[in-house]
This record gives C-alpha cells, structure tokens and sequence, in this order.
C-alpha cells in the first residue's frame, strides 16, 4: 500500500461512514479495483473506523461526558442520560452477538462485489422507505427498550459490506416514529462500543503489519478522522431537513452499475 492509497481509503472512509451509503461497500470497491492491495484480516478497515469514530467522540463529546458522568451526577439532565446510557448499552447487546457469531463470514464477503452491490440496492431501498413512511417526531426521552434493541439489531446486520450501517440504523430509527436529529445522535453514539470492540478483535493482525506499513495505516486514520468530522456536520444538517432520497439514489446508481459491471 503506498500514501496516495492511503490517503485515498481514508477519505472514502472518511466520507462514507456517516453519510448513509455504506462505507464498507466502498472501501471492498475501491480495494478491489486497487492494484496489489492487501491487508491482515480487515485491521486496516478497522483502524479507518476508529479515525471516523474519534470524529464521532469529538463531535458528540459534551453528550458523551453526561453520560460518563451520569450514574452519579444529580444534575437536571441526568435521570435523561442515565436512561439514555443504559439503552445504548441493551442496543449493543443484540451488535455483539451477531459480529462475534458472523464476524468471519461477513469478513468473506468483502471479496464478493455483487454482494456488495446488490446490498447497496437493499441500504437504497432502506432509505427510501423510511423517508416515505416517516411518521412522527419522538425525542430522545421518548426512546424505548424496543428501539433500542431494534437499532443494535440492524446495526448488527450492517456488519454486510455494502450495508450503511450510519443508513440502516436511522432508516429504522425514523420508521419507528423518532425524529430525524435524535436518530443520527443515537446511531452514532451506539456505532462506539460496536467499532472499538472490533478495533479490540482486530488487534491480533498487527504482528502481522510490516513496520514501515504502519504509518501508512495511521496516516489512513488520521484523514479518515478529518473527513469524518465534516461529514458528521453535513449528514446532521441532512437529517434535520429529512432529504435522505438523494442518498437512496445514489446507492441504486452505484449498486446497479458496479453489479453489472462485476457480471459482464
């Protein structure tokens, strides 16, 4: 892998990951069309995830610290936060349990791109839908164990490459009646545990890293953590307006070209 490939992944990451058109679709695309590239395991995947999800820890990180701080803080807010920690909790549970049981065969699917390609016409269809369908503005107060479980449920689906996992998750979200902004919020709060646990997993491919490789797979990180940061704060004005159709197209165009380009 040299710098520009690097780089290059790291902004598709970067990008991809919280706008809802499936960053690991695009990064099984894009290594495959690159030349000679090759990694142990998906560590390199993962270490771009963990670049997007600093962004995320940025960004969100006065929500993130009431939360930390909730169980023993008796501020206004932190009855709130509390019910809020122990939802993203219970909706990591059903995550878990279907990347720990599944890891191996969606890591195998990264190889298939008409897989690839037909689940970006599912994460089209996802979107679609719920902007269709969308009914009522609930708030994050008015979250309940039940979509709680359900998000963790579909963000454990999204593990698929070409599956959004930022896409699927508020798709669901926006079905279940919850307003556009709390949903964002919730998904990418509830994406922290799912990519540090996998960055956890994924740290017994990193004998296998030649030395001089590692900083490119930092310096991938880094761009992956710049460009996360400015998507996050275009995908929150998106979601705000409820103008998710254009992404829907998007993924349908993508998905059906790079499927009849992989057959023919």
């Amino acid at each position: 892998m040299t710098y520009f490939e690097a780089i290059f992944l790291g902004a598709l990451q970067g990008a991809t990951e919280f706008l809802p058109v499936s960053s690991s679709g695009h990064l099984a695309i894009a290594q495959h069309l690159l030349p000679d590239f090759s990694q142990p395991g998906v560590f390199f995947d993962v270490l771009l995830h963990v670049g997007t999800m600093i962004a995320v820890i940025l960004y969100f990180h006065r929500e993130l610290k009431k939360l930390a701080t909730a169980p023993f803080s008796k501020a206004e807010d932190a009855p709130l936060y509390r019910r809020l920690l122990l939802l993203l909790i219970a909706g990591s549970v059903p995550t878990a349990i279907i990347g720990l049981t599944f890891k191996d065969f969606f890591e195998g699917l990264f190889e298939n791109i008409p897989v690839v390609a037909t689940m970006l016409l599912v994460t089209g269809t996802l979107l679609f839908v719920s902007e269709r369908l969308h009914r009522g503005n609930r708030k994050e107060e008015e979250l309940t164990l039940r979509d709680a479980l359900l998000t963790g449920l579909v963000q454990g689906c999204a593990i698929i490459p070409g599956i959004s996992r930022s896409g699927s998750t508020i798709a669901a979200m926006l079905l279940r009646g919850i307003d556009g902004e709390t949903a964002a919020r919730f998904s990418f709060l509830l994406a922290l545990p799912a990519v540090f646990g996998a960055a956890i997993l994924s740290l017994r491919h990193l004998d296998a890293v030649a030395k001089e490789q590692l900083p490119l797979y930092l310096t991938g990180a880094a761009v992956a953590f710049i460009v996360g940061l400015l998507s996050i704060h275009f995908l929150m004005a998106v979601v705000r307006k409820r103008r998710l159709i254009g992404f829907a197209i998007y993924c349908w165009l993508a998905g059906s070209l790079i499927l009849l380009f992989s057959l023919f």
